[in-house]
Order: C-alpha cells, then sequence, then structure tokens
C-alpha cells in the first residue's frame, strides 16, 4: 500500500512540476500536499496501533479522493490529458 501511494505521489509530482507558473500556489500546491499527504500518513501510521494505523489509513484515503477531484480539475484546465487521467483515476481507485 505505502508502495502504491508513494507511486502515485511520485506521478503527481512530475505532472504539477509541467503546470504554468501561476499555478504554483494554486492548484499546483494542493496537489503536491495531497499527494505528500498519503504515504506520509501511512508512514506515520505505522508505527502507532492498530487502533492509531487505522485511523492514518483513513486520512489517506481522505486525501486520495482530495486528490481525485484536483486531478479531474486539472484536467478541466487542460493541464492533463484525459488519457492521463484515466491513468490517475485508476491508480487511485486502485490504492
Amino acid at each position: 500500500m505505502w508502495q502504491m501511494s508513494m507511486e502515485l505521489s511520485r506521478l503527481t509530482l512530475d505532472l504539477t512540476d509541467t503546470f504554468p507558473t501561476y499555478e504554483k500556489y494554486g492548484l499546483k500546491n494542493q496537489m503536491d500536499r495531497f499527494a505528500i499527504s498519503i504515504p506520509s500518513n501511512i508512514a506515520e501510521g505505522s508505527s502507532r496501533t492498530n487502533q492509531s494505523f487505522s485511523h492514518f489509513l483513513d486520512i489517506s484515503l481522505g486525501s486520495s479522493f482530495e486528490l481525485q477531484t484536483q486531478i479531474l480539475l486539472a484536467n478541466h484546465r487542460k493541464y492533463l490529458s484525459d488519457e492521463k487521467t484515466e491513468i490517475f483515476e485508476i491508480k487511485i481507485e486502485e490504492f
């Protein structure tokens, strides 16, 4: 699960690096934060009790849904093709 979330994060960071510079503090920033949050919460939760770990997994899942929303918005703004959007959505659903 952590490896899958790291792959999703790397893909997102690579994608947002291609966004226009005026998105640096907008959509790019939001997507980077969500993408980084997913594996970070899994890593943090893995050192906790099972109950706490479950809570951190829930936070990661929420971040993945937020990222999915941002992916759709990036597609709407034409920063991301329909094909790449579909790849991201599949990876998020697998996660």
